[in-house]
């Protein structure tokens, strides 16, 4: 009694006629009906979990082991070419992120889980990027944080297993330790890393956040599944900056994504005409990977874009004042980069724009209300304007 008393908030009340054998008339009674994701016993324990991740909105559901043998020389490498730029915590605790029994105690199982984020547009992204007056802005950071939504959904989620299955330890990650998710999401069969190192889906493409749920219950693992990049090179071919240095091989400080969100310093000017519009991160090796022509728009409300930020122009990106972009980064992915990262990049998209004398005008107003950083790059985007006229 106290174990169903326990799950009523998730119970269904259903009703039923109970007819008395020594009456005429009959009583209508009630009994809870719990969730059939508990009550199928023919189903194995790893079942009945994927099947409570749907239930809970994640689109996929995989288990793997903590063996990462094979990733430790690539990541150690990785680390040791600097690739990973000023992301020094990409460094620290190599040890458990390779190790993911050393980052919690007793870690026998993964549980791993995506969650599509494409929003759906008016605007196509591609267009975006053509309308050099217009920012752009990556796709998973258009609506609400997906480290808050992701993380409480997990945690609502191990919740339950717990109730399957007694005690348990475990812990959630997303994005937010040092977990190698997607060596861990490869292992579990939810994709294949593509040469962009996203990971891919045959049907799904690589729009989705991963998640992960460390468990010390030893499941049956998925078996990965096969690389279906074959020879296509398009990911590496339309990056903008040529950070995809060889297939699977990303040099963070190349990247527009890193340029734009995690270096807070001065960007290179090697690498300034090349971010074009883009104003936070990016998603060309996407937008351009075949294989995302399957993907499909997400239905999590949540990630629906905010205060107009598919479809905005750089002129009032710039006009934003602190306070502004506090209340409208609220909630959102793009509030961890600060307002001064935020003008930095918006400047050098201007700076990438078509010749306007309103967009020179504009930026020659807001060079006395920033720092030497700042000006510094409202400098060269009055340069880029006067020269493209």
């Amino acid at each position: 009694m106290s174990y169903c008393t326990s799950r009523l908030k998730r119970c269904t009340l259903q009703p039923c006629f109970f007819i008395d054998s020594a009456q005429t008339t009959s009583t209508l009674v009630f009994f809870w009906e719990l969730p059939s994701v508990h009550t199928a016993k023919s189903a194995s324990l790893e079942q009945q979990i994927k099947q409570t991740g749907l239930s809970f909105g994640f689109q996929q559901v995989g288990i793997s082991d903590t063996q990462l043998d094979r990733d430790h020389q690539r990541y150690q490498e990785w680390i040791e070419q600097n690739y990973h730029g000023d992301m020094g915590y990409m460094a620290r605790n190599s040890d458990k992120r390779l190790h993911p029994d050393l980052m919690v105690p007793n870690t026998l199982s993964v549980i791993c889980v995506r969650l599509d984020y494409l929003p759906d547009e008016n605007t196509s992204p591609e267009q975006l990027l053509e309308h050099k007056d217009m920012a752009y802005l990556s796709r998973y950071a258009l609506g609400r944080d997906y480290h808050k939504l992701l993380r409480k959904r997990l945690q609502r989620f191990a919740n339950v297993i717990e109730e399957l299955v007694g005690k348990l330890g475990y812990r959630v990650f997303t994005d937010s330790a040092p977990v190698l998710e997607k060596a861990l999401a490869t292992r579990a069969g939810l994709g294949w890393q593509g040469k962009h190192s996203n990971i891919l889906h045959r049907e799904h493409g690589s729009w989705f956040f991963l998640g992960e749920i460390y468990t010390d219950l030893k499941l049956e693992c998925d078996k990965p599944v096969d690389n279906h990049c074959g020879s296509c090179t398009s990911c590496i071919d339309v990056c903008p900056t040529r950070a995809i240095v060889a297939p699977y091989i990303v040099d963070a400080r190349r990247c527009i994504s890193y340029l734009t969100i995690e270096h807070k310093s001065a960007i290179p000017v090697e690498f300034r005409s090349a971010i074009g519009n883009r104003i936070y991160g990016c998603d060309d090796c996407q937008l351009f990977c075949p294989w995302n022509r399957f993907a499909k728009p997400t239905t999590e409300g949540d990630f629906a874009p905010r205060h107009g930020l598919d479809d905005i122009s750089l002129l009032e990106c710039l006009n934003w004042s602190e306070a502004d972009f506090n209340f409208k980064t609220l909630g959102s992915a793009i509030r961890r980069i600060g307002y001064q990262s935020w003008i930095r990049n918006v400047v050098i998209a201007l700076g990438n724009a078509d010749q306007n004398p309103d967009i020179i005008s504009t930026l020659r107003q807001h060079h006395d209300r920033h720092n030497a950083l700042i000006q510094e790059h409202i400098d060269w985007a009055i340069q880029q304007q006067s020269e493209n006229a």
